[in-house]
């Protein structure tokens, strides 16, 4: 089997694959949201040491089952430089304790990979990526060749989220209280759709969220409940707008028969309902992970595992590094 271990932000997750029938044996994830929420976003230092304590937590669940380990899968790159550090000290003692070598996973593969946890993979296909700190498009061919399509050039569709969720006053993690509240409003606030003009295909969210701040301004102390509906409702259809329209940028290319949204912020049903529409109308075949697997976790970094086990992609304890923010996060193949 393959443990693997996942840290890069605030998600404490350990799993057990089976490399040939790639069965989860096990997998637990504690998550910190409750710990950040009244700070309205990750705070590092705290993050860091949650881990530390989290991560031995769930190591004694899995005790059991470390005779059979083959490998440690784990998770390097991108996230938060603490954060990553904890997962891989953990991996370089279990490395050496066991006497068994190291998987460095990049954690954006990884949410590929949770496409096909427990099962076979099926590339080549296209991914939208919307995670806390990506949104991407990406062409997908095989474990190394990945390549990227569209990508941000300022915040994410999940960062915005979070950060309008902070401005309304709603907590952190935002995304699911913001989808909650756009249920019962109105799409009252007229909030332009970010590069409508643009050929070319990207994402760009700052503006938006600006937008959001100065009708929040304007409301002053008055916000009512409805007001905070309305303005959930009117950014969410604006923010998922952009993704639509810039993802039919890329299916007008026929570049793809299949398609899939990965990520956490791919755990929103609208986006997914609406996605779903408009890979109807290219003829494409729309993939969806289980949403229990949308959010950060160990399975997919175990499911990316088996692919980097058979390309033995090997590393001592004392060779693996952690790459917090890396500027070519995929083989362009």
């Amino acid at each position: 089997m393959i443990l693997s271990i996942e840290s890069s932000c605030d998600d404490s997750s350990l799993a057990l694959t089976k490399i040939d029938t790639r069965k989860l044996v096990f997998h637990e994830k504690i998550s910190q949201e409750l710990a950040h929420s009244k700070y309205g976003g990750v705070v590092p230092e705290l993050a860091a040491r949650l881990h530390a304590s989290a991560l031995p937590k769930i190591l004694e669940k899995a005790a059991p089952y470390l005779k059979e380990i083959k490998t440690i899968a784990v998770t390097n790159e991108p996230g938060l430089s603490v954060s990553l550090i904890e997962g891989v000290m953990m991996a370089k003692a279990l490395s050496i304790a066991l006497n068994v070598p190291i998987l460095p996973i990049n954690h954006l593969k990884g949410h590929i990979y949770s496409l096909f946890i427990e099962r076979e993979e099926r590339l080549p296909l296209g991914v939208l990526l919307v995670s806390g700190g990506h949104t991407q498009i990406l062409d997908a061919k095989s474990y190394d060749g990945v390549k990227i399509l569209a990508s941000t050039l300022d915040d994410s569709f999940g960062e915005s989220f979070d950060k309008v969720a902070k401005m309304l006053h709603l907590g952190y993690p935002g995304g699911a209280v913001i989808e909650e509240y756009a249920k019962n409003g109105e799409k009252r606030f007229n909030f332009t759709i970010p590069m409508q003009k643009s050929k070319t295909a990207a994402f760009s969210y700052s503006g938006l969220k600006n937008q959001v701040r100065l009708a929040v301004q304007k409301l002053g102390g008055n916000i009512s409940r409805q007001d905070m509906y309305d303005i959930a409702a009117s950014f969410q259809d604006a923010a998922i707008s952009h993704i639509l329209k810039q993802c039919e940028k890329i299916l007008k290319q026929n570049l793809f028969k299949e398609f899939a949204i990965v990520g956490g912020a791919g755990a929103n049903q609208t986006l997914r309902e609406k996605m779903r529409i408009l890979c109807g109308n290219f003829g494409v075949k729309l993939y969806l992970p289980q949403l229990e697997f949308c959010s950060d976790n160990a399975a997919m970094i175990g499911r990316a595992g088996i692919e980097a086990y058979k390309l033995k992609r090997f590393v001592s304890p004392h060779e693996i590094k952690i790459s917090p923010k890396t500027a070519k996060l995929f083989c362009n193949k």
